[in-house]
């Protein structure tokens, strides 16, 4: 599967976004998706992750309450809505997916596909 990321942007604190990320390809509903982030200098890390039928979502503490993940299967898009933005949000976002399996996955290595990386900075 391929992935495409979009959405991201400059915006303010206290600003919202949302981001998407379009599979291309067969069977997007056989992948469980996450999103990731990387900040300048810092190891990319899981921000949100959803299951195959969108059931079941896993948030970092550090988004939880203020980002939601859901998903459209018959629009192969995962969606990540992030309310409440904050300068430490600033990182490029990456979304990715891995066939199969349980209904989370949290670890970068888990991750069999990844889209291109969209850039979200977040001044004050």
């Amino acid at each position: 599967v391929q992935l495409q990321a979009s959405g991201g942007g400059l915006v303010q604190a206290g600003d919202s976004l949302r981001l998407s990320c379009v599979a291309s390809g067969r069977r997007f509903l056989t992948y469980v998706v996450g999103w990731f982030r990387q900040a300048l200098g810092k190891e990319r890390e899981l921000v949100a992750a959803i299951s195959r039928s969108g059931g079941t979502t896993h948030y970092a503490d550090s988004v939880k309450g203020r980002f939601t993940i859901s998903r459209d299967n018959a629009r192969n898009t995962v969606y990540l809505q992030m309310f409440s933005l904050k300068r430490e949000d600033t990182a490029v976002y990456y979304c990715a997916a891995k066939s199969g399996g349980g209904y989370v996955y949290l670890n970068v290595r888990d991750y069999e596909n990844w889209g291109q990386g969209t850039q979200v900075t977040v001044s004050s």
